[in-house]
């Protein structure tokens, strides 16, 4: 639970009053209660307003803000405006600001601006960041706080370049382990001194803005470092804070699928997660649901904030299409059934200018309640008043995970072949879509989660194989557990050295396949997925492309084989026995239409049930708490759609309607069903 002060779903977003004047702060408190708000971000740019020099602090307007919220029942998540350092700062301190992947030192402007392995930021960051918190660390109004503001942005400065040298020693402890782990044989990059080893950018190694490299080693550690740095980052002003309010939980904003950072390493350090939810007007509802699961998966399944979303469109996108009507409550209740216990939005009070003067807000240029997005947002905040506590903590079952690994698809993007269009969260995604159209709940996971807890792995495209991996997986399916990986696994170690001995490395035993070649074609160019007999729910033949294993079982059962091509008869689909379990191996990139069949197969084989039976973009969710199940039927479409509860008997806790039989809910609907 994150505070008792608050004790139901959190409702509000980021607040920012230094806009405005005061006579629009008095309306914004009005507007804010007849909207259920409860709770406002803010603090979230402000650092030039609260130092305007290096010894000068002033927090009277702050105060106002908390002070005056407080009194009218909204609570505060208090950020330390860290994201975006004063100009002051950067005229003074040429150290602070970021150089570029073209080489370029970066002047004042923007935000992210700052280098995370600058001495000056560090210092004064840490300073603001503690001040803070002893100057409100008795406020009853504090409930959260929230460090800098979306993390992301590598920096190429002689910093840090100099700290990426000490990060090397302090992994590889040698020059001679890190020529190996890079193998810098190839095309004479062996190094012989600490200092000869440069980041690896537009000047170096790298072109294309990153996306490709002559050593993926190199820009692989690269990454690690420069994630690691920023969490370093928000580990020091969590510290600073953890001193003065020990018991307040601190969070920072993530986002989702983010390219940059590795957020399973960032999850361990947060108190509790949270992540700006963005999606466009064509994004596959699905994927908002995984990647829900994916930022819960972050810390074992514990419930997460949403910390922002809009109430109606964004910015930044090419075309900035409007949330449709139903659209904002449906994907609010999207966030809460697959984990969150907060509803928050980016942002309270539309901005008069600047790029985010077209972003979505409650509070719309016009400045009253009478607008379509004002009263959606006020019939959400009396529906989470309603639900109080019932719903908050609790969390989601699942037998099903579902891997996903930041650093494996750095590897995959990185490497120099074997296809360009091998798109890792595409091919993650089409497993996850097959479970949420069987309304089956799966938990998105981490390499380092333990296996043990679920009845069926899946990881696609497990190209990195870091270390102790094999043996755990091998361990999970000895002890019973199935697991299914896919072409292009077990290739490389985490330094992206390829494993020798023939594909799939590591994992060869496990699946009991060799693959001989891979060949890659363009996407278009397809190839059959045949099977010769009946398996499960899998029909005769399917389509696949991209990516094509050549593989020759080692006493894995072959299912189903290529349907031509000079490896036509080869196998496609391979299953394993080993131990009291079972391990597959599918060699191509298949069709939705097969991985739907497919994972069909694989809950009958582990007795995978649906939540409830329903109509195509109906989606069925669970949370429990207790002896406590709720379900969350959510209609994605915008016309009536059915759900079928069967003999069982189900209330609605928005509306107080009962459920039996073949049920009806209307477009863009949500209910919230517990078992009478």
């Amino acid at each position: 639970m994150l505070s008792k002060k608050l004790n139901k779903i959190w409702y509000g977003g980021d607040y920012n009053p230094e806009q405005w004047d005061e006579e629009t702060w008095q309306e914004d408190n009005r507007l804010f209660k007849l909207a259920g708000i409860d709770i406002a971000s803010v603090n979230i740019f402000a650092w030039a307003l609260i130092q305007p020099d290096e010894v000068t602090y002033d927090f009277s307007n702050l105060d106002r803000t908390i002070d005056r919220l407080y009194q009218d029942g909204i609570y505060t998540c208090l950020a330390t405006s860290t994201a975006a350092h004063p100009a002051w700062m950067a005229k003074r301190y040429p150290d602070i600001r970021r150089v570029d992947f073209e080489g370029r030192k970066r002047k004042f402007g923007g935000r992210h601006n700052s280098c995370p392995n600058s001495p000056t930021y560090l210092k004064y960051a840490c300073q603001l960041a503690g001040k803070l918190a002893e100057h409100y660390q008795d406020h009853p109004a504090v409930v959260a706080w929230h460090v800098s503001n979306e993390y992301g942005g590598y920096c190429y400065c002689d910093n840090c370049e100099k700290a990426f040298r000490v990060w090397l020693k302090d992994k590889y402890n040698s020059i001679d382990a890190v020529n190996t782990a890079w193998n810098t044989a190839f095309w004479g990059h062996t190094f012989y001194e600490w200092d000869e080893i440069v980041a690896p950018n537009l000047l170096s190694e790298e072109w294309e803005n990153g996306n490709n490299t002559n050593f993926q080693g190199i820009s692989l550690d690269y990454r690690r470092f420069q994630s690691d740095s920023l969490l370093e980052t928000y580990k020091l002003e969590r510290d600073a804070i953890k001193k003065h309010t020990p018991e307040i939980p601190i969070t920072t904003n993530l986002m989702g699928l983010y390219p940059e950072l590795d957020y399973f390493k960032w999850g361990k350090e947060l108190d509790v997660v949270s992540w700006d939810n963005y999606p466009s007007i064509d994004t596959p509802v699905s994927k908002i649901a995984m990647t829900h699961e994916l930022m819960r998966g972050l810390k074992s399944g514990q419930p997460f904030m949403l910390m922002e979303q809009t109430p109606s469109q964004q910015n930044w996108q090419a075309y900035n299409a409007l949330k449709r009507p139903g659209v904002m409550r449906l994907w609010s209740y999207q966030a809460i059934a697959h984990g969150a216990d907060t509803v928050q939005f980016f942002q309270l009070r539309r901005s008069r200018g600047a790029t985010e003067k077209f972003h979505g807000a409650v509070i719309a240029h016009v400045g009253h309640e009478h607008t379509r997005v004002f009263n959606e947002v006020k019939q959400l905040g009396e529906e989470l008043k309603q639900l109080g506590d019932q719903i908050i903590d609790s969390r989601t079952k699942a037998k099903v995970g579902l891997v996903f690994d930041y650093q494996n698809r750095w590897a995959i993007n990185l490497s120099s072949g074997p296809s360009i269009a091998l798109d890792y969260e595409a091919e993650v995604h089409k497993y996850y879509q097959a479970f949420y159209d069987l309304n089956i709940p799966v938990d998105m996971i981490g390499v380092e989660e333990d296996f043990n807890k679920y009845d069926l792995v899946i990881a696609p495209v497990l190209y990195m194989m870091k270390d102790g991996l094999a043996d755990r997986l091998k361990a999970f399916v000895k002890n019973g557990g199935t697991f299914v990986t896919t072409f292009l696994s077990g290739i490389a170690d985490e330094n992206d050295l390829v494993t020798l001995g023939g594909y799939p490395g590591e994992l060869r035993e496990l699946v009991g396949i060799w693959a001989e070649e891979i060949d890659a074609l363009e996407p278009s160019i397809k190839n059959e997925i045949v099977f010769n007999q009946a398996h499960g729910h899998l029909q005769d033949s399917y389509q696949c492309s991209t990516l094509f294993d050549l593989i020759h079982s080692e006493g894995a059962e072959v299912l189903a084989t290529y349907g031509r091509d000079f490896y036509q008869g080869m196998p496609v689909l391979t299953k394993n026995k080993y131990g009291q379990g079972s391990a597959y191996y599918v060699a191509s990139s298949p069709d939705q239409a097969f991985i739907s069949d497919f994972v069909k197969t694989l809950a009958t084989e582990n007795e995978l049930t649906a939540l409830l039976e329903s109509d195509q973009g109906v989606e069925v969710a669970s949370r429990e708490k207790g002896d406590q199940q709720y379900l969350f039927v959510l209609n994605h479409n915008d016309h009536q759609a059915k759900f079928y509860p069967k003999d069982k008997v189900y209330q609605d806790l928005l509306s107080g309607q009962e459920f039996q039989g073949e049920a009806t809910i209307a477009g863009h609907d949500v209910l919230i069903l517990v078992e009478k």
